[in-house]
């Protein structure tokens, strides 16, 4: 199969050094689990410390949500302790710290494997493959100082959604499923990051494709691997609108 050519790449700063600096991020990516509100530079999100998954625009929405987000929390908590307890190795780190680092992992690179999903499952032209399909990330561990430059990239593939089989987390995706539907979106996203045995869930509320102006990419991978390789954490989409090309 003859690789695509594209006159730009995937990221308006593929080629740029790396800035680290927080971007604005569209809806779908950081949104409030309890009122709604989108992160934007101005209103900067919490992640609860429990999951290092859920997160909130203010810390009196992180404490109204906390009765309906504690069985997930708390179970998700109990996972990272029972890995911890079964003693296994793999790259060299404890589970328990592969969980961790995988919770912070995907934290920092969230647009990023918010994106590849929504490449990956081509959901510019099949909005509904949301429903059927979800997109595993396959990582492999490095020592690092810095938490999301302790994985890289071993390979991605498009798997059942059924793939998700804790009957907490579906039920937590399902959840979200039908608040985003209720909000004029098209569902969820589902993006499993995993390394060995340790897997972290990223459930990602997706606009109609006719708000999101990404541009479809066969080359997702390619850029996938090059921010998380790298340690970059400012990924920013290439997308093409009326007054042709800009970045998102």
């Amino acid at each position: 199969m003859a690789t695509a050519y594209y006159p730009t790449p995937a990221a308006a700063n593929y080629n740029m050094a790396p800035t680290h600096a927080p971007s604005q991020r569209a809806r779908g990516y950081r949104i409030c689990d309890q009122c709604g509100t989108v992160e934007t530079p101005a209103v900067k999100f919490r992640l609860c410390g429990g999951c290092m998954t859920t997160q909130y625009c203010s810390q009196d929405c992180q404490k109204v949500h906390w009765p309906s987000h504690r069985t997930i929390c708390q179970h998700t908590a109990m996972q990272v302790k029972a890995a911890a307890a079964g003693g296994a190795q793999y790259g060299g780190a404890p589970d328990e710290n592969i969980a961790k680092n995988l919770r912070k992992f995907t934290s920092a690179h969230s647009a990023l494997l918010g994106w590849a999903g929504f490449q990956a499952l081509k959901l510019k032209r099949v909005p509904a493959a949301l429903r059927q399909s979800a997109l595993v990330i396959d990582l492999n561990y490095q020592h690092h100082s810095e938490a999301h430059r302790r994985f890289t990239i071993n390979g991605t593939h498009v798997v059942p959604r059924t793939y998700v089989r804790d009957p907490l987390v579906t039920a937590d995706i399902q959840r979200r499923e039908e608040r985003c539907r209720a909000n004029g979106g098209i569902g969820t996203l589902v993006v499993i990051i995993q390394c060995g045995p340790t897997s972290q869930v990223m459930p990602v509320e997706v606009d109609p494709p006719s708000k999101i102006g990404w541009d479809e990419r066969s080359d997702w991978e390619s850029a996938l691997r090059h921010f998380v390789d790298s340690g970059r954490t400012d990924f920013k989409p290439i997308c093409t609108g009326t007054n042709g090309i800009y970045y998102a």
